[in-house]
């Protein structure tokens, strides 16, 4: 018999951890090589691990909410066949002296390097929680006086990275404790957490359901308050004339549709608009690291999309600006459905530099969306809505009736000033108003 490893496998350039959701295979059962053994989440995706070989799971070396990096061990499968050649080396003798040195040594390192313990804790946490605060070194003292924002006060994984954060930014002062007293050691200084302002209760009533947010909507809400904490969000908003569009796309949708087999919808159209607007300002294709711009290669457009929970997920188009408009609504059907489906992979929704909404899909008129960190700007579709408008022609202005809708374009005022975000999203404007009819698609 022979033991196989089963890793953590790589799921994209960006994608370095992961946290495992479910075992699907408990030890003792009998796997299929390509079955599914267990369910892991990213920060964005759900996804699953499964064997490369047939065997017998053995051992479970992580459990469920344990956080495991790429390339890390997760399973032992026992194989059929030989049990790989064992690694034998001749014993070396060491003197008596040397032994009782490094004896000595192991023992200093085991006390000092100990992962910590937080069996003794009066505080509940999580295998999650506990795993990042074994790596990033957080004792039990400092884990028990973070303020939790989860159930009953239970520390999150937001709450502890949020802490991790301020503690190397300096913003946590540190006490000082003594060391284990079985080896006499230097006194080391520990950081305390600077006890932020406890959340107001919330009043709750017989009648009243507590249903506590699913791991991707706590994901959601970890993004969203740190997006509005680092970014100062502004506002542009335009009016835009899709007329021509609507009437484009009513005349060829039934004949694209049996060309390609795809539907056409007006989320292609808009994101090849947005596409061409980024290439004339580059300045908005930019992402913020500290003190410092990057300026994006590659234009990768998110695409905003609602799941049928009710969460939400951005998908990314990559290279959108070397796409057709064929490409560009294959690639947002593809993306799309996959999304509805939990098909996406990790990968899919990684690298995005720009990030478009359509909160038009839900009858909204115009919204105010909140910018996709690291990126500096999204913009969001309002309706396509019937209204008056005054038509100017060389024999006079008159009433008729246009199909319009609203921009709603959100940027990062720190990096980016109204002259460039006002601009960028008049121009997606003119590339839609300036929509050829006559084109082919």
């Amino acid at each position: 018999m022979a033991r196989f490893e089963l890793k953590l496998p790589k799921m994209g350039e960006s994608v370095a951890e992961a946290t495992i959701t479910n075992w699907l295979k408990e030890v003792g059962d009998k796997i299929e090589a390509d079955e599914a053994v267990l369910e892991i989440a990213t920060d964005k995706v759900d996804s699953e691990v499964p064997s490369e070989v047939s065997g017998i799971l053995i051992e479970q070396l992580f459990g469920k909410d344990d956080l495991v990096q790429v390339g890390q061990t997760i399973a032992i499968i026992e194989t059929e066949g030989d049990a790989p050649v064992a690694n034998t080396t001749a014993e070396v003798e060491v003197p008596v002296e040397a032994a009782e040195i490094e004896k000595t040594i192991e023992a200093v390192q085991e006390v000092v390097a100990a992962p910590q313990d937080f069996s003794g804790s009066d505080k509940f946490f999580s295998p999650l929680v506990k795993n990042i605060a074994k790596e990033e070194g957080v004792s039990v003292a400092e884990l028990e006086s973070i303020s939790g924002s989860g159930k009953d006060g239970r520390v999150t994984k937001e709450d502890i990275l949020k802490y991790i954060e301020d503690r190397k930014s300096g913003a946590v002062t540190a006490k000082v404790v003594e060391a284990p007293k079985a080896v006499e050691t230097p006194k080391v200084a520990e950081p305390v957490v600077q006890k932020s302002q406890q959340a107001v209760p919330v009043s709750v009533n017989g009648g009243d359901e507590i249903i506590e947010m699913d791991r991707m909507r706590k994901l959601i809400s970890g993004y969203m308050v740190a997006s509005v904490q680092t970014s100062a969000h502004v506002q542009s908003f335009i009016e835009v004339d899709v007329t021509n569009i609507v009437k484009w796309r009513d005349k060829v949708k039934t004949a694209f549709e049996k060309r390609e087999g795809e539907k056409l919808t007006f989320t292609p159209i808009m994101m090849e608009a947005v596409a061409k607007a980024l290439k004339d300002f580059p300045g908005m294709n930019i992402s913020v690291d500290g003190e410092y711009i990057i300026k994006k290669k590659n234009i990768n457009l998110g695409m905003a999309a609602a799941l049928p929970n009710g969460n939400l997920i951005v998908p990314v188009i990559k290279n959108a600006d070397q796409l057709n408009l064929v490409g560009m609504a294959k690639a947002v059907n593809d993306l799309g459905n996959r999304a509805k489906a939990g098909k996406l992979k990790p990968d899919d929704t990684q690298g995005g530099t720009y990030t478009v909404t359509n909160v038009g899909t839900f009858g909204s008129v115009f919204g105010t969306p909140i910018i996709n960190q690291p990126q500096v700007g999204i913009l969001a579709l309002g309706a396509i809505r019937k209204v008056p408008a005054v038509i100017e022609t060389p024999e006079g202005d008159f009433i008729g009736i246009r199909q319009k809708m609203f921009l709603s374009h959100s940027y990062d005022h720190r990096v980016v000033d109204g002259a460039l975000g006002g601009s960028f999203v008049k121009r997606v404007a003119e590339y839609l108003e300036a929509f050829d009819v006559d084109r082919d698609f």
